[in-house]
């Protein structure tokens, strides 16, 4: 892994990648962020040595680089999954190139179904915790204590100090921020109503299946890592209506001014 490592971040840097200080990873329906970004260089996921290739209609796949709120940032547009039949390993592997490329700090964002029925659609959620469902780990391979410690605490995975920001930012600018537990599963089938009673018994207030592997190996190389869902649709176990994907991605987008507020507000502050 160390070579491709280290192949992916020297293509990267040739094509201009040049010390970053934040990444970015967006999630379903997350993607008008790059809007803001003073674009200096951006790359096909397909392109990229080693890169796996987003296989989701809604996951645009390229990496893009350049100026966001002053500061030098990799976002992601598009993001891998289990589901999608890869393993953690090549679920996380950009952020560990994010880490090689020089940055310190992860972002990230994803939708998500409140299992909290306080916390309504349309609505943000800043992640404290969470709960790994996904049946393995990123970590959990040969060698890894090569790349970090094997044996990575989790007792604080979602950055304090950052969130005390996220909150702030939030207060100033009138946006209601829950903050909760998100449990990640495989997917790519939604909950039934006793998995969303489940879920709720055990902590969780919001569910999806994304972003725990990579705050996992963002924690497992010491980077600063803070996460956001937007919630996209509320999972009452007793009032269960069918899921349409198409709504969920609507829902994303109109929450996302609100997400990206508090993205750029956090950038300019850190």
């Amino acid at each position: 892994m160390i070579k491709f490592i280290t192949e992916t971040a020297d293509y990267l840097v040739a094509k201009g990648f040049e010390n970053p200080e934040i990444g970015i990873i967006l999630g379903t329906g997350l993607g008008q962020l790059t809007n803001d970004i003073d674009v200096i260089s951006e790359v096909s996921y397909n392109h990229i040595p080693n890169f796996p290739t987003a296989t989701v209609e809604f996951h645009k796949g390229k990496l893009i680089y350049g100026h966001l709120a002053g500061k030098k940032v990799v976002v992601m547009q598009g993001r891998f999954h289990v589901y999608e039949g890869y393993s953690l390993q090549d679920v996380t592997f950009p952020v560990r190139i994010m880490e090689k490329l020089g940055i310190k700090t992860l972002l990230v964002s994803n939708a998500a179904g409140a299992i909290n029925l306080n916390f309504k659609k349309g609505e943000l959620m800043l992640i404290d915790d969470h709960i790994n469902l996904q049946g393995s780990s990123p970590l959990a391979f040969k060698g890894v204590e090569t790349l970090g410690e094997r044996f990575t605490d989790m007792s604080a995975p979602y950055n304090l100090e950052i969130n005390d920001k996220f909150k702030n930012i939030a207060k100033a600018h009138n946006i209601t921020l829950h903050e909760g537990v998100y449990a990640s599963v495989v997917g790519p089938q939604l909950e039934t109503r006793a998995e969303y009673r489940m879920l709720k018994i055990i902590g969780a207030d919001a569910v999806g299946m994304s972003t725990v592997p990579e705050i996992i190996v963002a924690n497992h190389l010491n980077m600063k890592a803070v996460a956001i869902s937007v919630l996209t649709d509320e999972c009452n176990p007793d009032d269960l209506k069918p899921v349409n994907i198409s709504e969920i991605i609507t829902m994303a987008g109109k929450a996302e001014p609100h997400m990206i507020t508090l993205f750029k507000e956090l950038i300019k502050a850190i």
